[in-house]
């Protein structure tokens, strides 16, 4: 087997016909094809937008699609939850990668959705928005890479560490209200609402850590801010990556040039409707 991929360079898998070896080298691509029992050789090429580390959920997103083209490809029949449970297992608990369940079920079910996340399981609850108030969002909303990436797992168990230490507690649920306030805001079309929670959120995630931001990253937001910016945060678990923000409707060019100029990456993106995505070339 050889896989190729922008950032996860390449890997040439021995032809023993057993399962690959878990050494971190494609844990993510041999995860999923030690589940699935494919032994027989076959190639593989594999993109990303984005660099490891970028807080998008990339390694979510990639052993889901990794999971949707193998059931595709093995004529394997499985719910979106069924994906969603298995990427978990798989990326969490066989590989060990440290993190929540929340960018498995994102990158799955795609869409906007409530996570309700309990010792029962996942429920995903679509939160029903009008296409014009998904367009309105998307036309005021900003992206940008900060120009540096982050070991999620790292910071997480310092959120972790914080947590077991009673000094977070406060943070988190707190930020529990504000994603319940900001889904209702977002199926009412308050566009304003939603960047005065996002910068609320900021504030509170902070507080998960010390190692959320850092100077770099509280200059970019100020920076966001005072060209126009209602409010944002980073994304993922913070310390770098990718940041969001929620603009005034007319001021989102100036918000784009002023973080590009501060040395940010503008970046282009859609909300994404289905989650993931599986076809058969006719080719």
């Amino acid at each position: 087997m050889r896989v190729t991929s922008e950032y996860y360079g390449r890997y040439q898998a021995p032809l023993d016909g057993g399962p690959l070896p878990l050494d971190g080298n494609m844990d993510l691509i041999k995860a999923v094809t030690n589940y699935f029992e494919v032994t027989d050789g076959f190639e593989i090429s594999i993109r990303s937008d984005v660099p490891a580390g970028s807080g998008l959920g990339g390694s979510s997103t990639m052993i889901v699609s990794m999971i949707g083209a193998m059931a595709n490809w093995l004529d394997v029949d499985m719910s979106k939850t069924e994906m969603a449970a298995l990427a978990y297992h798989l990326e969490r608990e066989v590989i060990g990668l440290g993190g929540g369940k929340q960018d498995q079920y994102a990158a799955v079910f795609g869409g906007f959705n409530s996570l309700k996340i309990d010792r029962n399981g996942v429920n995903v609850l679509p939160a029903r928005i009008s296409p014009d108030i998904i367009y309105e969002l998307q036309c005021r909303s900003v992206m940008c890479f900060t120009g540096t990436t982050h070991d999620s797992a790292a910071i997480i168990d310092t959120q972790v560490k914080s947590y077991k230490e009673g000094k977070n507690d406060l943070a988190l649920d707190h930020s529990k209200d504000i994603a319940v306030r900001l889904r209702s805001a977002l199926r009412h079309g308050e566009i304003d609402v939603v960047g005065n929670l996002l910068a609320e959120s900021w504030e509170y995630k902070k507080k998960f850590s010390d190692k959320v931001s850092n100077p770099v990253l509280d200059n970019f937001y100020n920076t966001a801010i005072k060209a126009g910016a209602i409010g944002g945060k980073v994304s993922g678990a913070g310390g770098g990556g990718f940041m969001y923000f929620v603009t005034d409707y007319d001021k989102k060019s100036n918000v784009s040039k002023a973080l590009a100029k501060a040395g940010a990456t503008i970046s282009e993106f859609n909300f994404e409707p289905e989650g993931v995505v599986s076809w058969r070339s006719k080719a």
